[in-house]
């Protein structure tokens, strides 16, 4: 406890009223930068599910919750034990394409990027027919099917990524506009492939619509990938999932005598038809197959009042583990920003909270696994919850703190959305800043964190990023540090611990974590979704029972 009480050296003063923000302690930048540094060392190996480094991150992440005051989550346990199967690509063939003005051959790597869910040892497709389905959506609420009047059983479709009209400049459309929908992740895309009975699926990537480079696809497509345990060994699936590289995706296209820009151009528009290619793909590989069981972390502070209400604190522990080296021959993505920042959090919350003493409501503090290969620890989780989530009351997700200094705003990602809205604005008053719509919802952020698995089953969780009004050079210097970050270090080898990092703004953003957490553990209140909002009637439902 030595540790503790140096950590958060002075007084502790709360004010936890209801409609009220919670004062927050002195927050550890000691335990911030530690937690960080460790975590994202070479030691680590870049923290892959079901690797050495796993075992350091449990080890590590036990002492530091024990130490900060909280209980095991899970039992007597600290852990919940996530089935996964880790599945490598070997022996990956090239991709040909034939029946077309020229035959194609594709390599592994620069031009195209394949794996499986398919837990079986071989992938073989053999001359199989290719076809367009522009942006592989099928939404009947909408009106919408690119796979109207055409079957491609057996078949390779070529995808567009994101949705069709992403370049809307408002939030009006068919898909919401610019902001992007369900249907325009590349999670769906695979999965309506495999429901209409496609043999493979290959996303055409472009850098715009998909918010990152190709460096990111290849560094975390390639290597060791995880997938959630079946009893049926995810045999439904499409044998292959991958991307192609825009240029690859050009000469496809154009040896069939078309053209990709006119073609997306007409898959933008209701009514589009999916284009039979004439052409054939065959593309073989091995894989190396190792059944895991990952670990979830589970902390808890019991409430003093109602132990049986739960407030969540989420964040995922992995990264990508070894992957593409990059000029220097490094091959460890280390995962520094993205995400040991997110998991020093919990860290530093839970010393402040149990320095605080207990709130009325049990506070959870989560660390999940597999977040980098589709989410997967904490759909785990939310499938199969130690705690009722109908009995969860709400929370916030951290997935990457910004180094970029002290910001006059966050930027929420699907602002509006739900009554915990209004919890950060108390929270932000009492700090003299604003909430920001995210200025690129077309990159789909909702979707591509872990709050995403509790909010499809009803429970409100807010998601916010450091702003992108600098105090210090303002939305221009935002933008620019943001961009660098997507650019040179997101999923690559130069995530690393930089010593010189400006901690102000994360400081900050984490004090906001606290005032959140500390509201919704000491009131009363049931904060829900939105009137309108995709979630409220399964939150509605849930409540309901639960009452």
């Amino acid at each position: 406890m030595a540790r503790l009480s140096t950590a958060l050296l002075g007084a502790v003063c709360l004010a936890t009223l209801s409609g009220q923000a919670s004062a927050a302690p002195a927050l550890s930048l000691d335990t911030m930068k530690n937690v960080t540094r460790e975590l994202s060392s070479d030691a680590f190996e870049g923290r892959a599910p079901g690797s050495a480094g796993e075992e350091k991150t449990m080890a590590l992440l036990q002492k530091e919750f024990s130490a900060a005051g909280l209980q095991p989550g899970n039992g007597d346990s600290w852990f919940q034990d996530v089935p996964l199967v880790q599945i490598t690509a070997e022996n990956v063939s090239n991709l040909t394409v034939s029946g077309g003005k020229e035959n194609l051959s594709f390599a592994y790597g620069p031009d195209m990027v394949v794996g499986t869910y398919r837990v079986t040892p071989n992938i073989d497709v053999a001359n199989s027919e290719v076809v367009f389905v522009g942006y592989g959506i099928n939404a009947p609420e909408k009106g919408w099917n690119d796979y109207a009047g055409i079957d491609v059983k057996g078949k390779t479709v070529i995808i567009l990524v994101n949705d069709p009209d992403y370049e809307t400049e408002g939030l009006e459309g068919p898909f919401n506009g610019r902001a992007m929908t369900y249907y325009g992740r590349w999670t769906y895309k695979y999965e309506e492939a495999a429901r209409q009975g496609a043999a493979a699926a290959l996303i055409v990537h472009d850098t715009m619509p998909a918010a990152y480079g190709w460096n990111v696809v290849e560094s975390s497509w390639s290597g060791p990938q995880h997938v959630a345990d079946a009893d049926n060994g995810h045999m439904d699936a499409t044998k292959v999932n991958g991307w192609l590289q825009l240029e690859a995706a050009r000469k496809i296209l154009a040896s069939a005598g078309q053209d990709l820009d006119t073609l997306t151009a007409s898959a933008k528009r209701p009514g589009f038809k999916a284009v039979d290619l004439g052409l054939k793909a065959s593309l073989s590989f091995d894989n190396d197959i190792e059944k895991q069981s990952s670990k979830n972390v589970v902390g808890i502070l019991p409430g003093s009042k109602r132990p049986d209400e739960y407030v969540l604190y989420t964040a995922h522990w992995d990264h990508l583990g070894r992957c593409g080296a990059d000029e220097t021959g490094d091959d460890i993505c280390n995962g520094a920003i993205d995400n040991a920042t997110g998991t020093a959090a919990l860290v530093a919350l839970a010393q402040a909270h149990a320095a605080a003493g207990p709130a009325e409501r049990t506070l959870v503090f989560l660390a999940v696994t597999a977040e980098e290969s589709g989410l997967l620890g904490s759909e785990s989780y939310a499938a199969n919850p130690i705690f009722p989530l109908a009995q969860t009351v709400g929370g916030v997700n951290m997935d990457a703190f910004s180094m970029a200094g002290p910001a006059k705003d966050v930027i929420v990602i699907g602002k509006g959305k739900s009554e915990l809205d209004a919890y950060l604005e108390r929270a932000l008053k009492e700090e003299g800043r604003v909430a920001t719509t995210e200025p690129t919802p077309e990159k789909g952020y909702y979707y591509r964190s872990d709050h995403f698995s509790f909010a499809k089953r009803g429970v409100p969780m807010i998601y916010f990023e450091g702003g992108e009004d600098l105090v210090e050079g303002g939305h221009a210097a935002g933008r620019a540090t943001a961009e660098d970050y997507t650019v040179h270090r997101y999923h690559g080898p130069k995530d690393e611990f930089n010593e010189d990092w400006d901690w102000r703004g994360t400081m900050a953003d984490l004090k906001l974590y606290y005032r959140i957490g500390r509201e919704l553990a000491g009131t009363s209140a049931w904060p829900n979704w939105v009137d309108g909002d995709e979630f409220r009637a399964i939150r509605d439902a849930s409540r309901s029972a639960a009452d």
